[in-house]
């Protein structure tokens, strides 16, 4: 049984296409590997040019917002190499990619050669400001999109400038989730329809739509424009981040008054006469006592004063403390995998279960096998490699799935 073929998820038999990008293309591309589908991502290649990481990490096998798929490396200036792309295209359920509006256009790989090709494909494209409008040709990263969806204005400390959420909400939540969201909804209306579609995904769209309820909140004017003054957004003295006495962070959301009531019994205020839960205007002296009263124990010994009771408390785990927690730890929530630890796939299903295949590959990788398994012979690989237009590099290890 070949690697591909013993896939497992939802979307396995889902084949998809992915012009190599950054962010948000490269995590909606995961989330489709994670559950099942063939991705083979198209990493542009010039021959005798190194091919540096992209992301954080020092080499190409940290990358893994690349995990799960195979790389095929091939030289787009070329037109043979381009022939390359369609014809994959013929092959796919979906297409990804993640250039500013024109750019795949004039590799010649846009939608309307695509789907001319192959009129059932999803072409699911990535952009931070859209295909049209007055700004969708203009540069810019995960904080621009955010500032420009006006939920940047939303984030931050009281008497603070707009705090950076990583680059989560815009790229990775408003980008790579929303069009992985849209790419299964088109496959679901082709099964119907019979047709494919273009899928114009972007980071501003997107990270407005996750900021709906805020939006709703303003508009019932139950949410003030002041950051760091409302119930969520750090202003609630029951609900963020204190230091404690080790330096380290204790998480506090006891939003509903019973929960409220068990979070002044553990910190000791339940005999102390405190303002009513939704004084706002004592807020600020309330999160001052808190402060002070969760500052005089560790983190570890609040939270086992708090087990088993419901109070909404929990430890704010630091990256190299998550392997060890034991409720991640009995839910597999992180794994190593290919000696790297990392989220496992989420969601989880009962009947067709993800699993990790592929680690990140270097550009060209796969890029043998990868075409040879979407249907490309080898007498027309050996001529596209010998020609400069199929770029191939060795995947250290072995190229097979495996467990975790």
């Amino acid at each position: 049984m070949s690697a591909v073929s013993a896939r497992t998820g939802p979307l396995a038999g889902i084949r998809v296409l992915e012009i190599g990008s950054l962010g948000p293309g490269p995590f909606c591309c995961m989330m489709l590997a994670d559950l099942g589908a063939d991705v083979i991502r198209i990493d542009r290649v010039t021959p005798g040019v190194h091919s540096a990481p992209v992301g954080p990490g020092a080499d190409h096998a940290t990358e893994l917002l690349n995990r799960g798929r195979r790389s095929v490396g091939l030289d787009l200036k070329r037109p043979d190499a381009v022939a390359v792309v369609l014809d994959l295209v013929s092959r796919a359920d979906a297409l990804v990619e993640g250039f500013r509006p024109g750019v795949v256009e004039r590799l010649g790989i846009g939608p309307e050669p695509c789907l001319e090709r192959n009129p059932r494909l999803i072409y699911g494209r990535m952009t931070g400001y859209g295909q049209d409008g007055p700004s969708a040709r203009m540069v810019g990263h995960d904080l621009n999109y955010l500032a420009a969806s006006g939920v940047l204005s939303l984030i931050g400390r009281y008497g603070q400038p707009p705090t950076p959420p990583l680059n989560l909400v815009a790229d990775i939540g408003g980008g790579g989730l929303i069009l992985a969201y849209g790419i299964l909804a088109a496959l679901l209306s082709r099964e119907r329809t019979g047709e494919g579609q273009v899928i114009d995904a972007a980071m501003v769209d997107g990270a407005a739509v996750l900021a709906a309820p805020f939006f709703a909140w303003a508009a019932t004017g139950q949410w003030s424009g002041e950051r760091g003054t409302n119930m969520i957004d750090s202003g609630a003295p029951y609900y963020d981040a204190y230091e404690t006495a080790d330096g380290r962070w204790l998480s506090v959301a006891a939003v509903e008054p019973r929960f409220y009531r068990t979070l002044l019994d553990i910190l000791g205020l339940a005999d102390e006469p405190l303002p009513d839960q939704e004084d706002r205007a004592a807020w600020p002296a309330l999160k001052q006592r808190f402060a002070a009263v969760i500052r005089t124990r560790t983190r570890d010994a609040w939270c086992a004063l708090a087990e088993g009771r419901e109070a909404c408390v929990a430890a704010v785990l630091e990256v190299d403390e998550v392997e060890s927690n034991p409720h991640l730890a009995s839910r597999g929530t992180f794994l190593r995998h290919h000696g790297l630890l990392q989220p496992a796939p989420a969601p989880r299903f009962s009947r067709t279960p993800a699993r990790l295949s592929f680690p990140p590959p270097a550009p060209g990788a796969d890029s043998r096998t990868a075409l040879r398994d979407w249907g490309i012979h080898d007498g027309r690989i050996e001529e596209l490699v010998r020609d400069g237009a199929v770029i191939v590099a060795d995947r250290p290890g072995p190229t097979t799935e495996m467990g975790t």
